[in-house]
């Protein structure tokens, strides 16, 4: 195992998904949940939800890395970054 790897995607990762729209859905949901519904069901399925698109960038990545070179989807990234700030800054205004 590579520790460097394991702790960098982590910190970038719960970095990232602090206070974004998913995990304030899932405060709302958890603070909605009632007497049907224990917060560690809403817990458990966010965490299974969050797990499976892992999976699936995981594996995409993996395997896409033959396909695409590195070089461009940095760029398509940072393309994808830039329009979706620009997108944000025009629509909030």
């Amino acid at each position: 195992m590579e520790w460097k790897a394991l702790l960098a995607t982590f910190s970038i990762v719960f970095l990232a998904e602090l206070g974004d729209k998913t995990q304030l859905s899932v405060l709302l949901f958890a603070a909605k949940s009632g007497k049907t519904t224990f917060p560690w069901d809403v817990c458990i399925g966010a965490c299974l939800a969050l797990i499976s698109t892992t999976i699936i960038a995981t594996i995409l990545g993996y395997f896409g890395k033959t396909l695409v070179p590195e070089r461009l989807l940095h760029y398509v990234a940072a393309v994808g970054f830039i329009a979706i700030g620009i997108w944000l800054l025009v629509t909030k205004s």
